[in-house]
């Protein structure tokens, strides 16, 4: 059963995302919130597995909620997906550098929520490395800086993945690019995480993007 604590200042539109998730066999909310100030406190009463998080409250915002979620718990926090209004938001990409693990949008279809949810909850994120790419794109101030001492732990071939990645392509498209296993590049993914201690792939394209790999 995957827990969910949803947290948006808008009572309606909770009501109608708890009917949603309640109407799974493997998913709940167990809580809900309308501002990010009690987010840090509502999960460690509940201890959700994945928040739904609007990116725009009073008091404070999805970003910060986000930030201190990962302050307080560290790896043990809850996976956090956010809401936004608009598909190419700034703010979305603030939140995922944050510590979130995605985002979608609020108008989305409910199979799609769904869906976002459970593979949230398993680890993955829900946004494609292409979107975040563009969001980088878009957003992000133009200054650099250099790889640090962790790049250099990177073989070639781990570089070379981590710009395909950066390029926003998937591990299928990886595989046929390089003539190699997707199993082998899901191995070399998850090396790289761990060598760069990144979160997740999101934060690999933000890595390279950073560091002017790509």
């Amino acid at each position: 059963m995957i827990s969910v604590a949803l947290v948006d200042d808008q009572p309606l539109f909770r009501s109608g995302i708890a009917m949603v998730i309640n109407s799974q066999d493997d998913m709940a909310v167990v809580a809900e919130a309308s501002t990010g100030a009690t987010v840090v406190t509502l999960c460690r009463t509940h201890r959700p597995d994945v928040v739904l998080m609007d990116i725009r409250m009073p008091d404070t915002d999805g970003i910060q909620a986000t930030a201190d979620l990962i302050a307080e718990f560290g790896a043990a926090a809850p996976k956090v997906l956010v809401l936004t209004t608009f598909d190419l938001e700034e703010a979305a990409l603030f939140a995922i550098e944050a510590g979130a693990s995605g985002f979608i949008v609020k108008d989305t279809e409910p199979e799609f929520l769904l869906a976002a949810i459970r593979q949230v909850a398993a680890g993955s994120n829900v946004v494609s490395s292409a979107a975040t790419r563009s969001l980088f794109e878009q957003f992000r101030p133009s200054t650099r800086m250099a790889p640090g001492a962790e790049y250099g732990e990177l073989t070639p071939r781990e570089r070379e993945i981590l710009t395909h990645v950066a390029r926003g392509m998937s591990n299928v498209e990886i595989a046929g690019e390089l003539f190699i296993s997707e199993a082998t590049v899901k191995t070399h993914v998850s090396r790289i995480l761990t060598k760069l201690s990144l979160r997740d792939r999101v934060h690999m394209v933000i890595y390279a993007y950073e560091r002017a790999l790509v």
